[in-house]
């Protein structure tokens, strides 16, 4: 476990190369924006790419217009050294048991971009069937744009096992260094550690918590009576302001960029919203995440069709923050 002042090893091109995969033939499962611009990273780097897809994916026709041969996704499971699962977490299971686990053969490589799959049992590979995660801090367009620039971006590997012919961890290294991980780093963990703070961190922060964040803040000033034009300015549109200070150059730095103003109201009103018991939770969500209480229920969601994940979306669609947002962004990015 890293503690403060251990740092993880990153590896690099220095440490493993694109030869290894470069030899093997990958199927990537999915076409979407993450699956795309993995299979177009590989085959620049010399990789033999095929693309597993059901048969009535709207997804073909691009595929096929980018040069790759697109197959049944049973079809790759048997044809295919590697296995690239690029679809979405919650059809993992269905599509491993009806299309993948009737043709594995030892030897043969499973692979993840998050460790959802694997460390919550909706998937579980035979002995003799390696199982590895590579998982690119980054989504799928940044991927690549960083590839055909020259760089790539940060990755995380693990390793659930070693298949009968090679060693997971060289395995991994290779695919990350195909795909362009390797020119900029690349860090080991274990699936259970990505799965949990990958998910941690989009509920607690980027996707949970900050979205309510915005939206109370915002609803404060507009119940306030201040005009919704400010209230999104002040409290959505210069998050981005905040946020490209804090990536490029860090929270202790960040604070040398802002007014004193600024800097004194964080100190003391930060702590109003976010304390003690706000850890708490915190920690409580991180648990139910580790217990697999999460993941049960998110698969009973997709289930019922998603109806909670429908309901929100169309709440937000209709409420005052987006109809005042969709009117500002009509005039700043014309």
């Amino acid at each position: 476990m890293s503690r403060e002042g251990e740092f993880l090893p990153i590896y690099t091109d220095k440490e493993g190369s694109a030869g290894l995969i470069a030899a093997q033939h990958v199927g990537v499962l999915g076409y979407g924006a993450q699956g795309r611009a993995h299979a177009l990273n590989l085959r620049d780097s010399g990789v033999s790419v095929k693309i597993g897809l059901y048969a009535s994916s709207p997804r073909i026709a691009l595929a096929q217009k980018e040069g790759f041969e697109v197959c049944s996704v049973a079809t790759c499971a048997q044809t295919c050294d590697l296995l690239a699962c690029m679809l979405p977490d919650e059809i993992h299971a269905q599509v491993y048991t009806k299309e993948i686990a009737p043709f594995l053969q030892s030897g043969q490589t499973l692979l993840f971009a998050h460790g959802f799959s694997v460390y919550f049992k909706q998937i579980q590979a035979p002995e003799g069937v390696g199982v590895i995660l590579v998982a690119p801090k980054g989504p799928g367009y940044a991927l690549r744009e960083n590839y055909q620039q020259g760089s790539g971006l940060f990755a995380l590997i693990a390793m659930q096992q070693n298949n009968a012919q090679h060693n997971a961890k060289e395995l991994a290294l290779s695919y990350a260094c195909a795909i362009g991980s390797g020119r900029v780093g690349i860090l080991q963990t274990t699936f259970k550690h990505e799965a949990c703070s990958d998910l941690f961190g989009e509920q607690a922060v980027l996707c949970g918590g900050l979205v309510h964040l915005l939206e109370n803040a915002f609803n404060t000033l507009l119940e306030a009576g201040y005009p919704g034009e400010l209230a999104y300015f002040e409290c959505v549109h210069e998050i981005k302001l905040i946020a490209d200070l804090i990536y490029h150059k860090g929270l202790a730095r960040m604070q040398e960029h802002i007014s004193n103003t600024a800097e004194y109201g964080g100190l003391v009103s930060g702590t109003k919203l976010v304390d003690a018991q706000s850890k708490a939770r915190m920690q409580e969500i991180l648990g139910r995440i580790e217990n697999g209480d999460f993941a049960r229920a998110f698969m009973q969601e997709a289930k019922q069709g998603y109806t909670h994940l429908r309901a929100r979306q169309s709440a937000l669609q209709h409420s005052p923050l987006e109809t005042f947002g969709a009117h500002l962004r009509a005039h700043l990015f014309k």
